[in-house]
């Protein structure tokens, strides 16, 4: 037996060594190009072309890649929706639809009358050519993910005009295609625009219930990620036997299940992370796998044509930019991030060139010929990687900018975000909540804390503690977040979270809502309390029945004199961001003044959030909500401390109010920053409580309603 024969055979066709040389490209291309200075996604490109039947031959491109390289284009796609800023969306949908517009209007334009002269094609043949350099894939759309620019104006606007664009290339590629079939009768136009109006509708108003419905009953990660993957299929298989290309449905499906899953939740993390270690990655090798440079550059017309499409594509994307970038007045930056994610050619061209190139005309000829197959691959070959140097050029620029913006602020205390763990059920429901509110910008700011008195049964405490704070990290990493993990011990759990919180310089602390033992436990309970007389710092209480990306709308109850508060700003700020990233309205409810200077503030910093205000007057009564809040909806209500600006006596029928009118909703109680040190309530330097004020003001509010009333 010869243990030293090795029988090697290309292009190697044993799953074992083809599954392990893709990711040895994948793990080393990135590696070896960022020393070069070249964009990864034009790595896993050449890779391929070198890999390839056309290369040394060392891969064929089997069904593996078929397969991998649909699930990455659909995942392309699928992420530009999930990633797409919604209200950012709607707020720049005109500048969006414009691009969309021109990016198809002009290519199109030049690419017929170019066609019909220098390349001496047909008609139909021009039509469907042009199509393709209009139709653009958000190849680089990684690159802005990588740099965190996603949400910037630009991108929403590049990714909103991919989706009309693309729909119109698709568009008159079924046309094209159904009238080979013999379909192209005079109904065949409205009857294809009916059936993909109806699917849309249908995606747009099922599958956010569905995913709901999905959400609200399983938290398990792997479940949800499969269940995400699924309705992505479902969703690109349905577009598909309409006629249409699946990667129209995969947007669809990322923009309708967008404020399902928030950009800073594990499982948009989880998302993110298997799209690009591996199904991407796949698709664009097996991209590179297609091109020939023997044909290309061996004779005939291949070169001309490749020449031909390839300046018509550029230059109509670039003007397209243009236009858009004059009509809207916007930045020079934001037309070469915009023309950077916009000019790459990959799944709509390869898709309407197949279709084309397995077209027979009556003369026996292919609708698209060689020449035009292989000068498409150079044509994605060429775009993709001006995409990428002008979108990892443009993107570095944005995120320098706004870097450079963020020092330029005036500083601000860092923030910093106390989360005590003690009962396992409302542990993710708390990191989810601290995950939402706190700032991106800034890092290590979440602290998880578990308290263990000294004094009983000290060894299973920590032992529970220990297990409370690594599922914590788990949500947190899992997010891609770190979490600080503190164990201490101390007399009582109240006074371990106060001296943390100092040790720590906290600013804000989330903690869940007690549950009432008995008929005499009050209804937030005395840990609550403690906390409240011995921290000025921001403290939510919350109770949440649902997770938090299923919740629909935020209601606040403002009461007057909030805006006083040293802590307004702040709380304005983490309730915006919160409605940002789960895509759901803020709506208010205020007394005139305080509505002003809520609108003001949201407009001034926080225009982005969808919002709404409505007058409160009468804050004695919290029933006035009850029609308003749902229950999918969290209430939220804004409350103070004794002895604060804005504390009135009715707050002490808040528990009542929350207990008897809200017990099926989701609840925060917040209670803000205030300005100086904490006090007890009753003290001897104290003796009253800062309660001195409360029955005179009663028998103030008593005269000025009668007075007012007389008159």
């Amino acid at each position: 037996m010869d243990l030293f024969h090795f029988n090697l055979q290309l292009p190697i066709t044993d799953p074992t060594w083809i599954f392990l040389l893709v990711l040895l490209i994948i793990l080393f291309a990135p590696i070896l190009l960022n020393k070069l200075r070249i964009p990864h996604i034009i790595g896993m490109i050449l890779a391929g072309l070198v890999i390839g039947e056309h290369g040394f031959n060392i891969l064929a491109r089997d069904s593996s890649f078929e397969l991998f390289g649909k699930v990455g284009v659909y995942y392309i796609m699928f992420l530009a929706g999930l990633e797409m800023n919604m209200s950012d969306f709607k707020k720049n949908r005109g500048k969006a639809i414009m691009l969309g517009l021109l990016a198809f209007i002009i290519p199109i334009g030049i690419g017929m009358v170019t066609n019909m002269i220098l390349l001496k094609y047909s008609l139909l043949t021009s039509i469907l050519l042009a199509s393709m350099y209009a139709s653009h894939t958000l190849v680089a759309y990684p690159i802005v993910i990588r740099y965190g620019i996603s949400r910037h104006r630009s991108v929403s606007i590049a990714v909103g005009g991919t989706a009309v664009t693309d729909t119109l290339t698709l568009l008159v590629l079924a046309v094209i295609s159904g009238l080979f079939k013999g379909e192209g009768g005079g109904l065949f136009w409205l009857w294809l625009v009916v059936k993909v109006v109806v699917l849309g509708v249908l995606i747009m108003q099922l599958f956010p219930r569905i995913g709901r419905w999905f959400f609200r009953r399983y938290d398990d990660n792997v479940m949800q990620f499969i269940f995400v993957l699924a309705m992505v299929f479902l969703g690109a298989g349905l577009m598909e036997f309409i006629g249409m290309e699946g990667i129209l449905g995969a947007f669809l499906v990322g923009l309708v299940l967008n404020r399902l899953i928030p950009h800073v939740s594990p499982l948009m993390s989880h998302l993110e992370f298997v799209g690009n270690a591996l199904f991407i990655p796949y698709f664009l090798i097996g991209v590179g796998m297609l091109i020939d440079i023997h044909v290309i550059f061996g004779g005939g017309d291949a070169l001309k044509v490749a020449g031909v499409m390839i300046v018509v594509a550029l230059v109509g994307k670039w003007i397209a930019s243009w236009l858009t970038q004059k009509i809207y007045r916007m930045s020079a930056l934001e037309r070469e991030l915009m023309f950077g994610l916009s000019n790459a050619q990959a799944a709509a061209t390869l898709a309407a060139v197949l279709v084309g190139y397995g077209l027979i005309q009556p003369n026996g000829e292919r609708l698209l010929n060689e020449d035009v197959l292989n000068g498409t691959v150079l044509l994605i070959l060429v775009t993709c990687v001006v995409s990428s140097f002008i979108t990892e050029r443009a993107a570095r620029r944005v995120a320098m900018d706004e870097a450079h913006l963020e020092e330029s602020n005036p500083s601000r205390m860092p923030e910093k975000i106390l989360i005590p763990v003690a009962n396992p059920a409302t542990i993710e429901y708390l990191m989810s909540l601290s995950l939402l509110i706190r700032d991106p910008k800034q890092k290590d700011n979440l602290v998880a804390l578990s308290v263990i008195n000294d004094h009983t049964e000290t060894d299973r405490l920590e032992l529970q503690g220990k297990r409370h704070l690594e599922r914590a990290a788990k949500i947190t990493a899992s997010a891609g977040i770190n979490l600080q993990c503190i164990s201490r011990y101390d007399m009582n759990i109240a006074a371990g979270i106060i001296h943390t919180a100092r040790e720590y310089d906290v600013t804000d602390l989330i903690i869940g809502l007690h549950y009432k033992v008995n008929l005499m436990d009050s209804y937030f309970g005395k840990l609550t309390e403690s906390l409240l007389k011995g921290l000025h710092r921001e403290v939510m209480v919350a109770r949440f029945l649902m997770p938090l990306n299923t919740l629909r709308r935020i209601i606040i109850a403002v009461p007057p004199k909030a805006e006083y508060e040293a802590g307004f700003a702040k709380w304005v700020e983490h309730f915006c961001r919160m409605g940002a990233t789960l895509n759901c309205r803020v709506h208010f409810f205020a007394n005139e003044q305080t509505t002003h200077l809520l609108q003001a503030l949201v407009r001034k910093k926080h225009s982005g959030t969808m919002t709404e205000y409505s007058r409160l007057d009468d804050w004695d009564d919290l029933l006035l909500l009850t029609g308003q809040v749902n229950y999918d909806h969290l209430l939220v209500v804004i409350s103070a401390r004794r002895g604060s600006i804005s504390y009135d006596s009715s707050f002490e029928r808040l528990p009542g109010q929350l207990g008897k009118y809200f017990t099926n909703n989701s609840l925060i109680v917040l209670y803000p920053d205030q300005i100086g040190e904490p006090q007890d309530a009753i003290s001897f330097a104290n003796p009253q409580g800062n309660n001195e004020s409360q029955h005179y003001e009663k028998v103030g509010r008593w005269f000025y309603k009668w007075f007012k009333k007389d008159n």
